[in-house]
């Protein structure tokens, strides 16, 4: 053989192998190489996904983790909230983030549940009710994802996730990680790490109250008038009503609103319109309520409408998506569907998950949420039941120090770490990225 057909040879090897690119590459919306489309999860119910390959200074990319990303909602889209709002390589403006997590490494969003964003369902009979069904589709999408892209079967996974991301990715990454002891898929996961957690939802909401008094955004009158309606919440929840402990929940959202003159859940400081946002939200049906605060991300209509005409217009048009019934379609019915679910906490999905597996499991949260209050979701941690329990309640906190300024805490027992993030509310990769760069490090030691 020559030395030029050698060369040759070698060349389109490497090649094929990714080193000059993604083998399934295409130009999608914005920079970098791409990669889209439906996996049928189950009959009638279609999961979509958008891949950004890394943009990172390697020979491949398969060199770089693959991180997951599901939104919270239910029903809200990570392809459209999490891509263009937080982590994303461009913002909603078009404009290229300065900082997103494609330069460091694979990610790909999933539209989850079915119903979500892209993702959906051909009736009502295919929507998912409980968080076990969302588990056990997610794990059926990744069976699909990996047929269609074999080279990441061996390249260390990562689950991040926020909301009610927080309920989704724990049983998700369980029911990953026992498909993979059975063999039934070949997957290289490693961590979960949860993203200002809905894991324990009546610790969130009771924790409603004493965090806006100690902020000053209440007075005692209005703490009482809030944790008196959280205490209706945990009364249903205590007694197994699940669907009317969600009908409370966002009730006591309403009393929120009332008595803090339209405090923003996901940043408690953001800039409001105050009573006249309260009242506004107040006119709300309860299920109307529960998708404004749950679906949509933020007070600024023109912000939600800017990202539905985006998804609905250019990137729709860029990604050829002709199936389906359009983005964020079914995303109020999948909320609906998940009611009788919503409130049931996953903490001991999270103990299992520390107990019986090797995978890096975390929290993250910012200070400055109410939705997931930290102090809340200290509080679910503080009586999870599991091996290094004893010693992570006694380890001190240490601070979380990036080019010289304290971006928040952290504290590690076991393979369990908590991450408290300065500055930051709700969307801690788009409020504090320098700490979330840091909790990025942590978990897949990217670069």
């Amino acid at each position: 053989m020559s030395r030029l057909l050698t060369v040759f040879l070698a060349l389109f090897a490497i090649a094929i192998a990714g080193g000059f690119g993604a083998v399934n590459a295409r130009e999608g919306y914005g920079p970098g190489d791409q990669d889209w489309g439906f996996v049928d999860v189950r009959t009638g119910a279609h999961m979509f996904y958008w891949l950004y390959y890394t943009t990172a200074n390697v020979t491949s990319y398969t060199q770089r983790p693959l991180a997951i990303w599901l939104q919270g909602g239910p029903g809200a889209s990570s392809t459209g909230y999490g891509n263009f709002e937080e982590l994303g390589p461009l913002t909603l403006e078009g404009v290229p983030r300065e900082w997103t997590w494609v330069k460091d490494m694979n990610v790909l969003f999933i539209d989850n549940p079915v119903g979500s964003g892209f993702s959906y369902v051909d009736s009502s009979a295919y929507y998912t009710t409980t968080n076990k069904e969302i588990a056990l589709d997610l794990v059926e999408f990744m069976k699909g994802f990996y047929a269609l892209h074999p080279e990441f079967k061996t390249v260390p996974l990562h689950i991040f996730c926020e909301s009610y991301g927080g309920k989704m990715s724990p049983e998700f990454a369980l029911e990953l990680y026992y498909a993979i002891e059975r063999k039934e898929i070949e997957s290289n996961l490693k961590s979960v790490a949860l993203g200002d957690p809905w894991t324990s939802p009546i610790d969130s909401v009771l924790a409603w109250a004493p965090f806006l008094l100690q902020m000053g955004i209440v007075d005692q009158n209005g703490h009482d008038s809030i944790e008196s309606a959280a205490l209706r919440t945990k009364n249903y929840v205590d007694r197994g009503l699940w669907t009317l402990a969600t009908m409370q929940w966002s009730l006591t959202q309403s009393v929120v609103l009332r008595e803090s003159k339209g405090v923003d859940f996901y940043n408690v400081e953001t800039p409001t319109r105050g009573d006249a946002y309260s009242r506004q939200m107040a006119l709300l049906t309860p299920e109307e309520r529960m998708i404004r605060t749950l679906v949509h991300f933020d007070i600024d209509e023109n912000r939600d409408q800017m990202l539905s005409d985006l998804m609905t217009g250019p990137v729709t048009a860029a990604l050829n998506i002709t199936t389906g019934v359009g983005w964020g379609a079914q995303s109020g019915a999948t909320f609906s569907a998940q009611m009788g679910d919503f409130m049931k906490p996953v903490v001991h999905i999270v103990e299992e998950l520390l107990n019986n597996t090797t995978l890096k499991v975390g929290v993250f949260s910012g200070g400055l949420d109410l939705i997931c209050a930290t102090p809340g979701t200290v509080n679910f941690i503080a009586d999870m039941q599991w091996i290094n329990r004893t010693e992570y309640l006694a380890t001190p906190r240490v601070g979380i120090n990036v080019d010289g300024v304290l971006e928040g805490y952290e504290k590690t027992a076991g393979n369990f770490s908590m991450f408290w993030i300065n500055r930051s509310g709700h969307m801690v990769p788009a409020d504090n990225p320098q700490a979330m760069s840091h909790i990025l490090r942590y978990y897949t030691n990217y670069g």
